[in-house]
């Protein structure tokens, strides 16, 4: 189990700082601008949090399979992702994207844009009122969307089952430990150790996430 759990938790981190810098840009970008075909590129980022994870995996091998899109080339230099750890992360990166992104939307929502509008009138450029007032006023929410995406990242199966595989010591992670388990000989009696693990990072991560949250604009 020790394995599993530190290959979720090493994942589970790689794939929240893939994830969170889109999720913090367009978070801002959704919530200050307004442009055509906003609404349907809004429910496209938002897909993988309801589209089954297996079709999201599926999705991911016609891309980055070794016959894919890209994948083919990737393959070609030496850069395969399709079932390896590297595919375990991109899986829960694409899976955590969604929440993290939603959260960061919902934070710089609530950050009052005539601050901003003051800072620039004091001459600071966008990207410095962004650095300093925007980011700052918005970080209870982006600590928040980090947070939440790297507890779906530890509870991620379906789309790294399909797309990066179950292998153990490289892909494996607790939650296809668990399903292991649950097909092994031994059952249930193989379930109980990794299942507790699981239950318990949840709880942790997701009462760090309110608590996030609650605090609202530093």
């Amino acid at each position: 189990m020790t394995s599993a759990l530190l290959l979720s938790l090493v994942v589970g981190a790689l794939a929240t700082l893939l994830a969170l810098p889109p999720a913090v840009a367009a978070g801002w970008l959704f919530a200050r601008r307004s442009f055509p075909g906003k609404a349907l590129a809004e429910t496209a980022l938002l897909l993988p949090l309801v589209l089954p994870p297996v079709v999201t995996g599926w999705g991911l091998l016609l891309v980055f399979g070794r016959r894919g899109l890209l994948g083919s080339t990737l393959a070609d230099a030496g850069v395969p992702i399709a079932f390896t750890a590297a595919g375990a992360v991109v899986a829960c990166a694409v899976m955590g994207f969604p929440l993290a992104f939603r959260a960061c939307r919902v934070a710089f929502e609530q950050v009052d844009p005539r601050l901003e509008g003051v800072a620039r009138t004091l001459g600071a450029s966008k990207s410095r009122t962004f650095l300093a007032i925007t980011l700052p006023l918005a970080k209870g929410g982006v600590v928040a969307a980090a947070v939440l995406a790297f507890a779906r990242c530890l509870g991620e199966f379906g789309a790294t089952m399909v797309f990066a595989g179950n292998v153990p010591g490289e892909t494996q992670t607790l939650p296809l430990l668990v399903y292991t388990g649950l097909q092994a000989a031994e059952g249930l009696d193989a379930v109980w150790a990794p299942a507790l693990a699981s239950v318990g990072l949840a709880f942790l991560l997701l009462a760090a996430g309110e608590r996030a949250l609650r605090r609202g604009p530093a």
